[in-house]
């Protein structure tokens, strides 16, 4: 219960940045509160906190334990909410990680619909086409394109997926049909920007066969769904994740061509915490998204895209 009460001490002093005003929650001196801190640190032989005269912030090694501390006292408070309940509630809160175009259109849709059910779970979007890091971050989900390394996260697969070609039909039919890819080099390209620098280098695999192209001459942005948004105002040709485009293509604002030429296998994971006891909130999303996304990869099937 010691270490209850000071993991619970920890949160508070880390939320208002001072022992003082931390110690006053719980009827503690801060000379006592910052004694308690002391001690924590020393039974867990690292340091939590940067100390100066104007400021008290968490170290890297704070915030890894601030975030274990914050899942501890949440799930021993779930605990009793749901033993007093006598029954599995679907509530709390769910943070997600997601890219910007999956984020903005079918994924925000999926997540309405998960609300029409269960309402009392509320939700934290966040939107970016890096990779988040799902401790550091406070994210309990995770929804990327590939496989993350961090081998201590597990990963649903929620749907097939492969980069394809795709271009308006206005500036496709302006520039004429692709029959090759190195055509690709005399058009207009966009390109996606992430910390490791512009994806002008497009690749395609057939069976056991490589194929790239280097692009050049492109507009480039950091934004997935600005990236969509010019290829369907006919400003270029976009290397896209198939499972972002599949409505554009339904409904004639994109076009793929040389739908042959697939990317290697990107599927769409879902990554989160590995946990014996996860909330019902996150297993009964991640079953809503499983079923969506699949039925996006089963409509570019009927569309002539195999996966």
């Amino acid at each position: 219960m010691d270490r209850l009460s000071d993991m619970r001490l920890l949160l508070s002093a880390a939320s208002a940045g001072s022992f003082s005003a931390a110690g006053r929650k719980v009827g503690l001196s801060p000379a006592a509160s910052s004694a308690a801190m002391q001690r924590l640190e020393q039974s867990l032989g690292v340091k939590l906190f940067e100390r100066t005269t104007r400021q008290l912030r968490l170290t890297e090694e704070g915030k890894l334990y601030q975030y274990y501390c914050q899942q501890a006292i949440d799930a021993i408070t779930e605990a009793e909410r749901q033993l007093q309940a006598g029954k599995q509630l679907v509530q709390g809160t769910v943070r997600i990680s997601a890219p910007s175009d999956l984020g903005r259109n079918l994924l925000q849709d999926y997540l309405f619909a998960f609300s029409q059910h269960y309402p009392d779970v509320r939700f934290v979007l966040s939107l970016t086409d890096s990779h988040a890091n799902l401790v550091l971050d406070d994210v309990d989900v995770a929804i990327r394109y590939g496989k993350l390394a961090d081998s201590s996260m597990v990963a649903r697969t929620l749907a097939p997926n492969r980069r394809v070609i795709c271009v308006a039909p206005a500036c496709d039919d302006h520039f004429g049909a692709l029959t090759e890819l190195r055509q690709l080099e005399q058009r207009p390209a966009l390109v996606l920007t992430t910390s490791a620098g512009p994806m002008n280098v497009w690749q395609f695999q057939s069976g056991k066969r490589l194929e790239s192209i280097q692009l050049d001459h492109y507009h480039e942005t950091n934004d997935g769904e600005i990236l969509r948004k010019w290829a369907v105002q006919g400003r270029g040709y976009a290397c896209k994740s198939a499972l972002d485009i599949v409505e554009d293509v339904r409904a004639g604002r994109l076009r793929i061509v040389l739908p042959e030429k697939l990317s290697a296998p990107v599927p769409l994971h879902a990554l989160y915490h590995r946990n014996q006891h996860q909330p019902p909130r996150i297993k009964l999303l991640l079953d809503l998204l499983q079923e969506r996304f699949a039925a996006q990869a089963a409509a570019l099937d009927q569309l002539g895209i195999a996966l």
